[in-house]
């Protein structure tokens, strides 16, 4: 096929009608998600609440487009699949997206935002912006919830954004083998919703860090809920004293944080791996004789109490010792404050 105009296709006419094909379909669109975005969006309100955290600080003679409407396009966009800000270039005009963010679908002159646009938006957020971004989503958090839950898990984990180019404090992080930035984001583990998520370098966090940033979402969470209790729920990473140590200043609130073995805690787990191996053995050795099937695994639990040197306390560590057809191990998988969830 050659670049020339194609030519339309004709038919046999059917009945008097006569037949053609056109490959000028019109205004289509396959991002029919982006209005199922905005009536969701309609309902929580986050987007009037993100855009009143941002600092406006261009002359009202220049603009064309609100933040809320800039922040619309960008989120909706990026839930489509569409993450890269130069991708409004060619969805600015798309029917869907223009009705997401409420302009008339075919009329001209209601474009949205080009890329260059959301490339100086996003450079323009101070500090402080960001700040009550994060904050912005906490309050969205605590506002979904008709009456305060008596118990609420806050799982906290950081997940890798590749990075390409030269972004500020993108680092290199060898877990990953990528440079990255590794936000932290914080879900409510039992109901799965968003908390809050700050966006951070590629390094790995310190304790301290994580403990700043989880005293400033349990101080909006406590102002609206006092005696709501609270658990915080993390892998070995976060098995830090920052975090173990808010625990002393708030007497309804409890952590689960996984815990990696060592010199101390590994032979402690010896004994409860011993009587695991001969429990297995002997279930197997029953089911064998009774004919059933033998058992996938064999797990036993026990609780010591452990104070690594650089801990203000001792605190309670549940050892796991585990017996399985492909192996058997033991392990120091939490360390809690009270019985586990």
């Amino acid at each position: 096929m050659d670049n020339s105009t194609p030519s339309q296709l004709r038919f046999p006419a059917i009945a008097g009608f006569s037949v053609r094909a056109d490959v000028d379909g019109g205004a289509l669109s396959s991002d029919f998600g982006a209005l199922l975005l905005r009536g969701a969006d309609q309902q929580i309100g986050l987007i009037t609440r993100l855009a009143g955290a941002i600092d406006d600080k261009r002359h009202p003679s220049y603009i064309d487009h609100t933040i809320s409407d800039l922040l619309r396009q960008r989120i909706f966009q990026t839930a489509c699949g569409y993450i890269d800000g130069n991708d409004a270039n060619s969805l600015r005009r798309d029917p869907m997206f223009k009705l997401a963010v409420g302009r008339a679908p075919l009329s001209e002159g209601a474009d949205l935002a080009s890329g260059p646009t959301f490339s100086r938006l996003e450079n323009s957020l101070s500090r402080k912006d960001i700040y009550r971004l994060a904050r912005c989503l906490v309050e969205a958090f605590i506002a979904s919830y008709a009456t305060a839950p008596s118990l609420i898990v806050l799982d906290m984990d950081h997940s890798e954004d590749a990075t390409h180019g030269q972004q500020a404090l993108a680092l290199y992080n060898h877990h990953y083998g990528s440079y990255c930035y590794l936000p932290l984001f914080i879900f409510e583990g039992i109901e799965g919703k968003l908390v809050t998520a700050v966006l951070r370098p590629g390094k790995r966090p310190t304790g301290r860090e994580n403990a700043a940033i989880m005293k400033r979402v349990l101080r909006l969470l406590r102002h609206a809920w006092p005696e709501t209790h609270i658990v915080l729920r993390g892998d070995g990473h976060f098995a830090n004293p920052e975090l173990m140590a808010l625990r002393e200043s708030d007497s309804n609130l409890d952590f689960i944080f996984g815990l990696a073995g060592n010199k101390v805690l590994s032979p402690e787990a010896k004994p409860v791996l011993d009587r695991a191996r001969a429990l297995h053995q002997t279930r197997c050795a029953n089911a064998r004789r009774t004919g059933e099937a033998e058992p996938a695994a064999t797990r036993l639990y026990e609780d010591v109490g452990y104070q690594a040197g650089s801990w203000a306390k001792a605190w309670r560590v549940v050892l796991k010792a585990e017996v399985m057809a492909l192996g058997e191990r033991a392990a120091c998988p939490w360390g809690t404050t009270r019985a586990l969830w």
